[in-house]
């Protein structure tokens, strides 16, 4: 193929195209030859810029065919500012090296900036956390973000710094461990338990036909429908006759609310879902006085990502990441164990 000038500065890499590159495309061959450090997209903007020169001429139309033969460089404009302001917000690092940071996020943090949520989110921590290090996904010195839990949800998470990372990092996400080292585990405090210790819960999800903003188990002809699966085993369970249990669940597949849906979808919503689970909260009613008072106070549905593994981006070793339950859950668990 060809081979990166040894001597070309951080900002400039240098190819020389052999004569296999002989009527190929400018974008398609730079983005072999470039391997995992840019995506040919990534290049095809650089090109397009005016920051790829072939035998010292700009070279601005990504279609452009090789003759093979020819001197191909990228002057590697540096990483434009992101548009998320940095922000002082403190971090539970688990990990981080110049390819990824592991966090373990809090439960009340948005994890990116949108309406009505335009500070205080995860990236604008990132951007003040990673400052320097983070080289840029697709040209913008932003983190990026492959996958999100929501807001009131806690628990272990990955964020790449590097365009390499990102591809890698949402190419295993979208193969949702079928096939890699992918692995990402749950803790729930649902309402009763599930008439069987472990199973799966497949169905299809959409938006509900009652609330759009809501999901909900659909049929497979809804447009929007996405098949999701979840795998579930009860951990333990409280009170003589079952008022609620301690769930772990296993994702497949990766769908918005997906735990949430799926759990009170068999009939155990999660502890503090005002959203899925609010017609269960009378429930609460029926148990003693210390117990009520601690589940009408839990501000948010009871669910911690509390596992996640994956193939460094890099090095290809297989991280595992683990953060135990927090303390409001902890607490929960703790009351519910005295029924």
């Amino acid at each position: 193929m060809s081979d990166p000038d040894s001597g070309a500065s951080p900002a400039l890499k240098a190819y020389q195209a052999d004569s296999d590159a002989a009527g190929r495309r400018l974008d398609q061959w730079l983005a072999e030859a470039a391997g995992p450090d840019l995506s040919r997209s990534r290049i095809q903007s650089l090109i397009k810029a005016g920051h790829v020169m072939v035998n010292g001429a700009a070279a601005t139309e990504p279609k452009t065919k090789l003759a093979g033969g020819e001197q191909v460089s990228i002057d590697l404009p540096p990483p434009a500012p992101a548009e998320p302001q940095s922000e002082d917000i403190a971090l539970d690092v688990l990990f981080e090296d110049d390819e990824v940071i592991v966090i373990n996020k809090p439960a009340g943090m948005v994890v990116h900036p949108g309406a009505g949520n335009t500070s205080g989110t995860l990236v604008n921590a990132l951007i003040a956390h990673c400052g320097a290090s983070l080289s840029g996904i697709g040209g913008v010195a932003r983190p990026g973000i492959v996958h999100r839990l929501d807001k009131d949800t806690s628990g272990v998470m990955v964020v790449a710094k590097t365009d390499r990372a990102h591809r890698s990092l949402s190419d295993q996400f979208a193969d949702h461990g079928r096939t890699g080292a992918l692995e990402r585990a749950y803790q729930a405090i649902v309402w009763s338990a599930p008439q069987r210790r472990s199973g799966t819960i497949e169905t299809y999800l959409g938006r509900s036909s009652r609330d759009r903003l809501k999901q909900a188990v659909v049929r497979e002809t809804q447009p929007d429908a996405r098949h999701a699966v979840t795998h579930y085993e009860v951990l333990e369970t409280f009170g003589r006759d079952q008022q609620a249990s301690l769930v772990e669940c296993q994702l497949e597949t990766g769908r918005t609310h997906q735990i949430r849906v799926h759990m009170a979808h068999i009939g155990n919503p999660l502890i503090g879902d005002r959203e899925y689970g609010g017609a269960f909260r009378t429930k609460a009613n029926k148990l003693p006085d210390e117990q009520r008072r601690i589940v009408d106070a839990f501000p948010r549905q009871a669910l911690h990502a509390w596992l996640l593994a994956f193939e460094h981006p890099a090095t290809g070793d297989v991280m595992r990441f683990e953060a135990p339950l927090p303390a409001d859950m902890t607490e929960l668990r703790d009351a519910l164990g005295q029924l």
